[in-house]
């Protein structure tokens, strides 16, 4: 009974976002997607308020039905992601005059990746010295006993475990087939390889063959655009699935683990924070104002947080440099598709970097420079290859942990938070993929403002 009712409110709340969007085409996706997640909240909130306690059921299950839209549109971008990060960087080596171009690009996006990401980790030994963090005292549930069992045999299969020489192979596609299918924990990446071959051997057919090679070029042209329309269909739904992702955030949320472990949350949020002020000076450097880089990525960043997904981000990600910043696509893309598994400022950068301070002194490891700089390292290094999906700061810790010689279990010990830490984390990820494509582009001297759309 109550299960239609919340089914019926929902349906009303939708069909009120849908009425908006078609009577206000005028408004930005910006407002749209921002009422979007106001009411998504305040449905959310209300259904806890109404159904606390020995009514958790009927949440969970009017959470399941509103899954259909939160997570279907989720499936759709991920849907999108494989097809536009091999025709993306494709085109944008097919239109490459010389390697050198390329060389450029990667190198120059890698790098601000990976610069962010050392960044983020020396944020995070400060602030966990601030805080004084420790994870003295935290005790498992039944849940997180579960969850640890389980974490071995994930951290078997991470990145973490293969010598130096077999990670880097495990970047190389073996089967182009199977990374576009997402069946490898590099997938993206091994899909990025794939397209910039494909793409070069395009080059190598127009210079043998200009009559071939430039019909090649005008077929992946248009097959590229075609793929472009596809995302922006998607996109285009971006407010209803932010709706139904905020309503089974803020009605699922477990506020004794929030206040239980809320120094560490409040901790990791204002080093996200500080590390979101970093990304807008270096994108301040480049001629973008400081606050008109958050207004422009607000939507961005509103699904980014909901969704927990940097791979699920692409599309959209993509989409916002190009439109909002003046960015060359073909670094747009470098940029979107190297930083949802390459330098996650978040997940695989604070996240990894606190824990292991939090952990380090329970087991008799002193909190000196030496260890502060080799965690530095270790977090930068290892931060090459980290799943882009939700759950991937947990990847990053298994990795990262024992390379300094911690144990794994406090990773189980905060499951009951880590949604919500997530959440940030994505953000900020995104945010820094962003920042590396906005930067690149203005060293490069490649940023049109001519194609930015006003919305």
């Amino acid at each position: 009974m109550f299960i239609y009712l919340n089914l019926i409110a929902f349906m009303l709340c939708l069909f009120g976002l849908i009425y908006f969007h078609v009577h206000f085409k005028s408004w930005s996706l910006s407002r749209k997607v921002f009422i979007a997640l106001v009411v998504g909240v305040l449905f959310g909130v209300t259904l806890q308020l109404a159904y606390s306690g020995s009514e958790q059921g009927i949440i969970d299950n009017s959470v399941a039905w509103f899954n259909i839209v939160g997570n279907g549109y989720v499936k759709l971008l991920q849907m999108v992601v494989m097809p536009l990060i091999l025709m993306s960087i494709l085109s944008a080596v097919s239109k490459l005059h010389n390697a050198s171009s390329l060389g450029k690009t990667s190198g120059s996006v890698i790098s601000i990746l990976l610069l962010t990401t050392l960044i983020s980790a020396i944020v995070a030994i400060v602030i966990s010295l601030v805080f004084n963090l420790s994870a003295e005292g935290l005790a498992s549930g039944v849940q997180e006993q579960t969850r640890a069992l389980k974490l071995q045999e994930i951290q078997n299969n991470t990145l973490g475990n293969l010598r130096a020489p077999d990670m880097i192979l495990a970047f190389l596609p073996s089967n182009p087939f199977q990374d576009l299918a997402g069946l490898r924990q590099t997938s993206i990446i091994g899909v990025v390889i794939f397209s910039v071959f494909l793409g070069i051997a395009a080059l190598k057919l127009v210079n043998d063959n200009p009559e071939q090679g430039n019909k090649l070029l005008a077929g992946i042209d248009t097959v590229q655009q075609w793929v472009m329309k596809l995302v922006r269909l998607v996109i285009q739904l971006t407010p209803y699935g932010v709706f139904a992702l905020m309503i089974k955030m803020s009605a699922t949320s477990d506020a004794k683990s929030i206040i239980s472990l809320g120094l560490f949350i409040i901790a990791s949020y204002v080093a996200l924070a500080i590390m979101f002020v970093v990304h807008g000076i270096l994108v301040s450097l480049s001629g973008e104002s400081f606050l008109g880089y958050f207004k422009k990525i607000m939507p961005m960043m509103a699904f980014a947080f909901t969704s927990r997904s940097s791979a699920a981000s692409i599309p959209m990600n993509i989409q916002t440099q190009e439109k909002r910043f003046g960015v060359a696509n073909s670094i747009a893309s470098f940029s979107a598709s190297f930083g949802a598994t390459i330098g996650q400022n978040g997940c695989a950068g604070i996240y990894p970097a606190m824990l292991a301070m939090m952990i380090a002194p329970t087991v008799g490891v002193e909190l000196n420079l030496h260890f502060m700089i080799m965690l530095v390292f270790v977090v930068t290094i290892s931060s090459i290859g980290v799943a882009g999906v939700g759950g991937g700061a947990t990847y990053a810790a298994l990795i990262v942990l024992p390379m300094v010689g911690l144990p794994i279990e406090i990773v189980a010990l905060l499951i009951s938070i880590e949604p919500i830490i997530d959440m940030g984390r994505t953000a900020l990820n995104v945010s820094g993929s962003m920042t590396a494509g906005i930067v690149t582009s203005h060293l490069l001297k490649q940023t049109d403002k001519s194609q930015i759309e006003d919305e």
